[in-house]
């Protein structure tokens, strides 16, 4: 199959056909952006306190039934107690005012036993409003986002080989209607119980079909056109999603996205892997028509000769050879810090602006330069390189930012969003890069197993986020110590720039073997020669 980049030269890299691929696959990643993200503002908390009920109180004893705290150094309402109703109810009664003829900090306290409220200065109402997910039910509001990543990554385990087994386009289809259908029954919830396990399905279909998108782009795409879509393709319409998501209502959901896989292609890589030759030459003749070019009477000479030789992988190739092995740890491992950072930061976003919506904003924006310098550095770059300096960026601001004071807001904002661009720009690019790592028999499988571990980065996000109530900048040290062993690590990758994608497991390890050798001319080169000659013969002619 190494001959795969030639074979289909004839088609160019950008006619009619791989502009409806890229564009219907990049809007099938619109809604991914906006599902992620939603759960900023589903489970922020509004401010709060008990709910006192209309009973016989005099105006001063009613504005004073709530105690005040001291929080982080500055006195506020309480939001989880009240002084005892009963005992306030009979001062007022006899006369004595609060604070003059009372004091105060003798009196008994109670729970919010007659409910909250809610200050609707930002929110209508939340998932924390609609289901009281405060004060001891506190936990359930990490609890909420970690079971949606939960979801997300048995999603990603399981769409990995599946897509591999049974197609990319059926898995991108399923994990579409999964998202839309919960998405939708969630509107519905009636308790939290109910909501969250709406939820976890919801996740299953979440980065399971950008994984199964990534990867039928990156297979029928070819040249620079694919690193374009597995760069800024992709990422940018999961960053439009991002910044659409502080102007929709948490209900609508592009449920056209639907149709899209409809008029989508099967990969023929993944076809010609499977000994389904035919079929994939059924999809390039289709090609050939909508890009109004001819198709040779053979297009996979080399295929049907050999394509009994099917080769038959699973997710226990990723450990049972020590290559591959190697390669796959330490990529988890930098998805797994890419993604904490990542999601660390965007949801953190909600804390860095008195209006969590336009703090949203920013924070989304920030993604279309990192988006740009990933794609940059893909054209230009060396890969590994390019992994450990976006990590090493991503750790520095991070550690700078416990020094700055706190009047500083805005330079603190300044170095936590440096932070995200250099994070994301690596969290887009290790995406091309995993796909250029392994075979075709593998590419899904290994895509969605790392996309799995890194998962685990998400779940542990709420939690991570929580450390701010014992050491103001203990998320920040975490992460950027994890950035900085981590790009240590990536130091053992194989390098894969300029390297035509492999097709084979054997394809991978003599990569691996020839990890510092000169690169070979790759799929881009491969095809700008034929292109260019093929402009050359057209021009005699």
């Amino acid at each position: 199959m190494k001959d795969y980049a030639v074979a289909v030269a004839f088609l160019g890299q950008w006619g009619h056909f791989q502009q409806v691929v890229f564009f219907l696959l990049c809007a099938s990643i619109v809604p991914n952006g906006f599902g992620t993200f939603i759960l900023v503002f589903l489970t922020d908390e509004p401010s709060h306190n008990c709910f006192v009920p209309d009973v016989n109180l005099t105006e001063d004893w009613r504005k004073s039934v709530i105690p005040i705290a001291v929080v982080n150094g500055k006195q506020e309402l309480s939001k989880c107690s009240r002084y005892r109703l009963d005992v306030v109810r009979n001062l007022s009664n006899q006369g004595y005012i609060p604070g003059r003829d009372v004091n105060l900090a003798e009196l008994e306290q109670e729970g919010c036993v007659d409910g909250w409220v809610y200050s609707k200065n930002i929110y209508q109402s939340t998932v924390v409003t609609e289901f009281d997910l405060v004060c001891s039910e506190r936990w359930k509001q990490p609890f909420t986002s970690t079971v949606f990543f939960v979801g997300v990554l048995c999603g990603s385990f399981f769409s990995g080989p599946m897509s591999d087994r049974y197609g990319r386009k059926p898995v991108l289809f399923a994990t579409l209607v999964a998202q839309t259908l919960f998405t939708f029954a969630q509107v519905f919830s009636t308790s939290w119980i109910m909501f969250i396990i709406l939820l976890f399905f919801k996740g299953l279909g979440q980065i399971s079909n950008f994984v199964a998108a990534l990867v039928l782009g990156a297979e029928v795409l070819t040249g620079n056109v694919r690193v374009l879509y597995s760069s800024m393709g992709i990422c940018l319409s999961f960053a439009i999603g991002y910044m659409l998501l502080p102007l929709v209502a948490y209900f609508l959901r592009d449920w056209k996205s639907l149709l899209l896989a409809l008029l989508l292609p099967e990969s023929p890589r993944w076809l010609l892997s499977q000994g389904r030759v035919e079929e994939a030459e059924a999809v390039i003749r289709k090609a050939a028509q909508w890009n109004k070019v001819q198709a040779p009477r053979v297009i996979f000479e080399h295929y049907n000769e050999t394509k009994t030789d099917k080769e038959n992988s699973s997710v226990f190739d990723l450990l049972r050879h020590s290559s591959i092995r190697t390669t796959t740890l330490i990529l988890s491992l930098v998805l797994f810090t890419m993604t904490t950072g990542y999601c660390s930061l965007s949801f953190n976003a909600a804390q860095l602006h008195s209006n969590p919506y336009v703090s949203c904003f920013i924070s989304a924006v920030v993604e279309i330069p990192a988006y740009v310098s990933s794609w940059m550095a893909l054209r230009y770059l060396p890969r590994r390189w390019s992994v450990i300096g976006t990590l090493i960026l991503g750790a520095v601001p991070l550690f700078f930012i416990q020094l700055v004071p706190e009047h500083l807001l805005n330079l603190s904002l300044t170095l936590e969003m440096m932070s995200k661009y250099a994070l994301t720009t690596g969290y887009s690019l290790i995406f091309t890069y995993t796909t250029e790592l392994y075979p075709t028999a593998l590419r899904n499988t290994a895509t969605g197993t790392t996309t799995t571990v890194s998962r685990i980065g998400c779940c542990v996000t709420p939690f991570l986020l929580s450390l701010r109530g014992y050491f103001k900048y203990l998320p920040y040290i975490t992460l950027g110590t994890l950035a900085v062993l981590t790009a240590f690590a990536a130091l053992f990758l194989p390098e894969s720039f300029k390297q035509p994608l492999p097709e084979t497991i054997q394809q991978m390890h003599e990569r691996k073997k020839r990890r510092n050798a000169p690169p070979v001319r790759s799929d881009e080169e491969t095809l700008s020669r034929l292109e260019h000659q093929r402009n050359r013969a057209h021009d005699k002619t």
